[in-house]
């Protein structure tokens, strides 16, 4: 968008007026400037998804979603949801692989960037598109798929300092941004449990992750279906800061050039699978990626690419090893599977 004022020229004059903003005010502002100027995905933009890596990761959540809907007796009309699609690589590849199953459902993309919305609609024509969830259908099933959408969800940061807990703010000193210990007191804003831990101690919380997750998980109490979450995170509760900023392909300091990066953060999915059993749904599980895609048979799908396409093989393979290595995206990455109390268990979730 050009002509617009830099975000960091304003964020200096906000701070300058008004006093530090806090990291969540600072991540969502920042985010939503980077995600509706540009195309940020591929070797040309500032980071690659796993969609982008090998049809295969599209083709193998496409299949799952057929056979947990098959099992749970093909209920017909079904909505077909994606969260934040990227450039619509997921559910092409997902769409085509279910088709092929005998599930052929109604699209709907939950979208802001107007950037994405174009090389979406070339990838997945059919699409309809949603500025959020509360648009999407609620007159039968839902197949929901959020990949690497949480995790650029502004997260809330809470420090122990020497007098307590406070909200970790971010400021502006000698023509840069950085972080700095707010003045309110946050210890009511503590689990019990970790009041007492010590000084320098960092808490996230993601607001925007939960309210999503719980939206989901309501939406198939009330509705049916399946959801699947997959994203860079943990399985259990941790403390620390996991904010980071990903630019051609490098992390670069998440408080220097603010809209000009991508900034995202650790999942808590362990928080997230205890909301969306209170709003009604069933947990499948949380697993990580790598076994999640092995259990669905990717290694059997190279082969059997590889075999009709033998100058690919070596290809095919370094795209799996990506995918599955755990010291790559397969142990860092989980999948978390959410059902309606009614459906049957999901592939892979042991």
């Amino acid at each position: 968008m050009t002509g617009r004022e830099p975000l960091s020229a304003v964020f200096a004059r906000l701070i300058a007026r008004f006093g530090p903003i806090s990291v969540m005010h600072y991540m969502g502002e920042a985010n939503a400037r980077y995600y509706a100027a540009r195309d940020p995905l591929g070797a040309a933009g500032d980071f690659v998804t796993a969609p982008e890596i090998s049809q295969m990761f599209g083709e193998l959540i496409g299949l799952w979603l057929a056979d947990i809907w098959s099992r749970a007796g093909r209920p017909e009309p079904v909505h077909y949801v994606e969260l934040g699609p990227g450039r619509g690589t997921l559910a092409r590849d997902a769409l085509r692989a279910a088709g092929k199953a005998g599930l052929v459902p109604q699209v709907h993309f939950v979208e802001a960037s107007p950037a994405l919305r174009a090389v979406q609609a070339r990838a997945v024509p059919q699409a309809q598109w949603h500025d959020d969830l509360a648009g999407v259908p609620s007159d039968a099933p839902i197949l929901l798929v959020a990949n690497e959408f949480l995790d650029a969800l502004p997260v809330r940061q809470l420090v122990r300092a020497e007098g307590g807990w406070r909200e970790r703010m971010v400021g502006y000193e000698d023509g840069r941004f950085l972080p700095v210990v707010g003045d309110r007191p946050m210890d009511a804003a503590v689990p019990q449990a970790l009041r007492g831990a010590a000084p320098g101690t960092i808490i996230e919380t993601c607001p925007g992750a939960a309210t999503v997750v719980s939206e989901v998980a309501a939406r198939l109490a009330a509705q049916s279906g399946a959801a699947l979450f997959i994203d860079y995170g943990h399985a259990e509760f941790r403390t620390g800061s996991t904010l980071q900023a990903v630019r051609a392909h490098r992390k670069v300091d998440p408080f220097a050039d603010p809209g000009e990066a991508d900034l995202t953060a650790l999942v808590d999915f362990a928080t997230l699978a205890e909301m969306a059993q209170a709003k009604g749904a069933r947990w499948l599980g949380t697993v990580e990626q790598g076994g999640w895609l092995r259990t669905l048979g990717i290694e059997a799908r190279v082969a059997k690419l590889a075999g009709t396409a033998p100058h690919q093989a070596e290809a095919l393979e370094a795209a799996k090893e990506r995918l599955i290595a755990p010291d790559q995206m397969g142990a860092l990455f989980k999948v978390m599977g959410l059902a309606a109390p009614g459906w049957p268990e999901g592939a892979g979730f042991a």
